[in-house]
């Protein structure tokens, strides 16, 4: 497998079925992140948020497919799920301050709207995906203010994704971090911070969620 020059990442881009190996690998750690949280639920005895776990999971798939054989369809396959996640967070947190039931069109729709646009025009995907977690971090941080049991889970949460934002960001191409030859790749570090980010935002069961399962 021969190298065939650095990538915006800065990891070579290789000529073979993994294009960025090390980043494609990490990937990965969204579909643990997601069997993560279904083990967790059901150690609890709580209802598994199951579109959640589908949409970090699909995050992991969709990056090992752009990091991985890179294939023309690979932004739709990366962008899709993600979207979905950021929308999804969203919406769970209006419902936790509407203190009702999140309802799947709530984030379902402002996917699907989104994701036309990234069909039509491809880089509306990466402000897609900068609007959409601009958003649903101000409604997190809003819902933490109101709520002082989401406010832990929060502060770790936002720790997770500025650290993993800055190596991430230090370690581009040109970047003060950047060594393509490197295992130690800085987008390989935003995979792990952020797949723990989403592990521990996973949804909380509001009280009308509660109260659905628990009716006999």
């Amino acid at each position: 497998m021969d190298d065939v020059g650095a990538g915006p990442g800065c990891e070579w881009s290789a000529a073979g079925p993994l294009v960025e190996p090390v980043s494609a690998v990490t990937s990965l750690a969204f579909v643990v992140a997601a069997a993560v949280v279904v083990v967790l639920r059901r150690r609890a005895g709580l209802p598994v948020p199951a579109a959640y776990v589908v949409l970090v999971a699909g995050v992991g798939v969709g990056s090992v497919v752009q990091h991985g054989p890179d294939p023309a369809w690979s932004d739709p396959a990366h962008d899709l799920p993600l979207v979905g996640v950021l929308c999804f967070l969203a919406a769970d947190a209006v419902a936790a301050r509407r203190r009702t039931r999140r309802r799947w069109w709530w984030w379902a729709l402002p996917t699907t709207a989104l994701m036309v646009a990234v069909l039509v025009w491809p880089r509306a995907g990466d402000l897609a995906q900068v609007g959409v977690a601009v958003v649903a971090g101000l409604l997190l941080v809003l819902r933490a203010r109101r709520e002082p049991a989401v406010r832990g889970r929060v502060a770790v949460v936002l720790g997770l994704l500025g650290a993993g934002a800055l190596v991430g960001s230090m370690s581009r191409t040109g970047g003060p971090l950047c060594d393509p030859s490197s295992v130690l790749q800085g987008h390989a570090v935003w995979h792990l911070a952020a797949a723990s980010a989403l592990a521990v935002l996973a949804p909380s069961p509001s009280e009308a969620d509660h109260r659905a399962h628990l009716r006999p």
